[in-house]
């Protein structure tokens, strides 16, 4: 995984809230899928760092956190 202080070209419309993000606010996420990547960031603060990993690795966590 890798953190960028700077984020990477990420289209802002790229970008759509976790089905897991809850409407209450708290604990969001946004994910932008893109070429080979999966980039992360917090939804509330939309310039904070962006985690940046495989699809691979994404679909790994997705099937650790399932409910």
């Amino acid at each position: 995984m890798i953190v960028q202080r700077s984020g990477p070209s990420v289209p802002e419309s790229a970008w759509f809230k976790s089905s897991y993000s809850g409407s209450q606010g708290g604990e969001c996420v946004e994910v932008a899928v893109a070429s080979g990547a999966v980039h992360i960031r917090d939804s509330k603060d939309s310039s904070s760092p962006i985690l940046t990993t495989t699809p691979e690795a994404w679909c790994h966590l997705l099937t650790l956190t399932a409910p």
